[in-house]
């Protein structure tokens, strides 16, 4: 747990008391403030009451006492408007932060890595971390990923943090400034969060606030948005900058042609490995993310020949692509975590027998970015509150089935796949919503279906004992959503 010193003997209030938030109070309690914590849900306040973390109603207390709101990412900052306790707080004068203010404060002698993107920062991060630590570096690896950065351990001058970063905590991060910052795509997400896209884009690019060289920015370019945010770096040129593709050459960046990896950033295009094979890290998308983990550890010191060897032994991230099985000569893959249309139009673009579970509640954009991948999907069953939309978006594109929950989608996609015996068929879970119709969360859902594939009858392989492969691991065409 992180000391936060700086707030000793201070009053804080901490509003949000979710993981993070509880996290935050618990280390103010432990480093002496006064925690002023509260929340609109009163299960969330019984929580608290059971660690014994004080509990002051934010919404009738003297505000004029307190200097510092820590605010949990999930509130609304901004739009569609302010909520009532950032109100209260402005009105009076507090600085509204978050948590990872809170351990930047407490930790400014270490080194920060951070990661953001609309798609595929877990398993950027995940990487990050996987290098750093197999390399022998001192690191912490938390943030958006999982664990609350306040439960991390101190490192002090001699260690990295590796954070990934969502848009609402970069906006509550006001004074961390990356060593490295990586920013992997943008696409539509959380609007309803912001005015627009601009505003969007604006979150986003915080990640690379106040750098100035040898700090590194590491940016993807194989969406238009994001591109642009690389250009616009490129041509201040305040930070180095390395542009970073799953499928095309960037000059003087890290990329990735036909699964082979290459390093241009010393002027010479040297090939570093084969990501052919990699079973954790399957199709362009995670390619390109390979590239900006590469392009991030090298910045930060690690050799090259470490690096890749790190990446060979890369486990994978709950969720994401995750290779569970072959049960029969069918694969079966959870890419739960896929909850808008651009992260399952990644996971279509990787195989080319599908079998494909969708839905759940819908977000902005609905099935749209998938379009060019559909011609690899065999049959959809579609679950939840998206099953109608989709159904009529998909309607003469791809034979599809209204199968309601997913135990009812695995069964009859389990049959079917069975009946055609399509070589290379994958029974994929890429829902493209948010899983909040059914389940508590995207891990819920992944687990149930996890859960699920394991209690299939027949001989089951462990994706390492697929002889040839498994099913994603090769070579497949780009994608750019």
């Amino acid at each position: 747990m992180i000391d936060v010193f700086p707030f000793a003997g201070f009053p804080v209030a901490v509003f949000g008391l979710g993981r993070s938030g509880l996290a935050t109070a618990r280390a103010l309690k432990k480093s002496d403030a006064e925690v002023w914590a509260w929340d609109d849900n009163e299960e969330a306040r019984e929580c608290a009451r059971d660690e014994d973390i004080p509990l002051v109603d934010l919404y009738v207390c003297d505000w004029k006492e307190l200097t510092t709101l820590v605010l949990s990412p999930g509130i609304p900052l901004h739009h569609p408007k302010p909520h009532r306790i950032v109100e209260l707080a402005r009105k009076a004068g507090c600085e509204v932060i978050g948590d990872m203010e809170l351990l930047v404060r407490a930790q400014r002698d270490a080194a920060y890595i951070g990661i953001t993107g609309t798609n595929g920062k877990s398993t950027t991060t995940a990487l990050i971390g996987h290098i750093m630590q197999v390399s022998g570096r001192r690191v912490e690896v938390g943030g958006n990923l999982g664990i609350p950065v306040l439960d991390l351990e101190p490192l002090m001058m001699d260690g990295t943090y590796v954070l990934e970063m969502s848009s609402f905590q970069l906006e509550l991060a006001k004074s961390i400034t990356f060593d490295v910052g990586v920013l992997l795509n943008i696409s539509a997400d959380h609007l309803d969060r912001y005015g627009g896209m601009d505003d969007y884009i604006a979150a986003k690019k915080l990640i690379f606030h106040r750098q100035t060289k040898p700090r590194t920015a590491v940016v993807g370019v194989d969406d238009p948005l994001a591109r642009t945010v690389y250009d616009e770096l490129k041509a201040a040129d305040e930070q180095v900058v390395i542009g970073v593709s799953g499928n095309e050459r960037v000059h003087g960046g890290v990329y990735v042609i036909d699964g082979q990896l290459y390093d241009d950033t010393e002027g010479k295009e040297i090939p570093v490995m084969n990501l052919n094979g990699i079973a954790t890290l399957p199709g362009s998308h995670n390619w390109q993310n390979a590239a900006a983990a590469y392009a991030a550890v090298k910045s930060a010191g690690v050799q090259p020949p470490v690096a890749m060897a790190c990446i060979n032994s890369y486990p994978g991230l709950a969720h994401r692509q995750e290779p569970l099985a072959m049960i029969d000569g069918i694969a079966y893959v959870n890419d739960s975590k896929a909850t808008n249309g651009d992260a399952a139009a990644r996971a279509l673009a990787c195989y080319e027998a599908v079998y494909w579970i969708a839905g759940g509640r819908p977000k902005q954009g609905g099935l749209k970015p998938t379009a060019p991948y559909l011609m690899n999907v065999r049959h959809a069953f579609l679950i939840g509150e998206a099953a109608l939309e989709f159904s009529q978006f998909l309607d003469g594109k791809v034979p599809f089935t209204l199968a309601g929950d997913l135990k009812t989608s695995l069964t009859a996609a389990r049959k079917l796949a069975k009946r055609e015996r399509i070589d290379g068929a994958v029974v994929l879970l890429s829902p493209a919503c948010a899983s909040f119709d059914q389940f508590d969360n995207f891990e819920a859902r992944g687990d149930a279906f996890r859960a699920m594939v394991e209690k299939l009858p027949g001989k089951h392989l462990h994706p390492s004992e697929v002889p040839g492969g498994f099913p994603g691991t090769g070579v497949r065409e780009s994608v750019h959503p």
